[in-house]
């Protein structure tokens, strides 16, 4: 079974948005917020709910950076269409199934626990924040 899930890349002032993921897949690792598309929902309505959910913050959907394909419990495959997005509003805050959400420079992400592929994908779509604040 695939499953569709989104996945919001954002970064502000030289660092990345990143959640800490409070339930499987990827407990206790960070990652971009984002998570499955409901049925009847688009990309663009899916992205901005799970956002907000996780992160308290509202965002405009850019570009589609990517799609990466994970593996899942029980044959699942999970079909990640990752965005750029911009934040609008709010106030950064985990929620939902993020035990914790942060900003993090280029160099903090190598010290971070990551989602398996996280840092490969970002690299090679080149939407890392740049390794030194301009």
């Amino acid at each position: 079974m695939r499953v569709n899930c989104v996945g919001a890349i954002i970064v502000a002032d030289s660092e990345i948005l990143l959640v800490r993921r409070g339930h499987p897949p990827g407990e206790g690792l960070w990652s971009i917020p984002g998570g499955r598309v409901e049925v009847g929902e688009s990309d663009e309505a899916a992205l901005r709910r799970e956002v907000l959910e996780e992160t308290g913050l509202r965002v405009a959907v850019g570009a589609l950076a990517g799609v990466v394909e994970r593996p899942g419990p029980n044959g699942v495959v999970y079909v990640i269409r990752d965005y750029v997005a911009t934040v609008v509003a709010g106030s950064l805050a985990p929620g939902d199934d993020a035990a914790d959400a942060r900003w993090c420079s280029r160099a903090e992400l190598d010290a971070l626990p990551l989602t398996d592929g996280l840092l490969a994908a970002l690299q090679a779509w080149h939407v890392l924040p740049p390794d030194h604040p301009t």
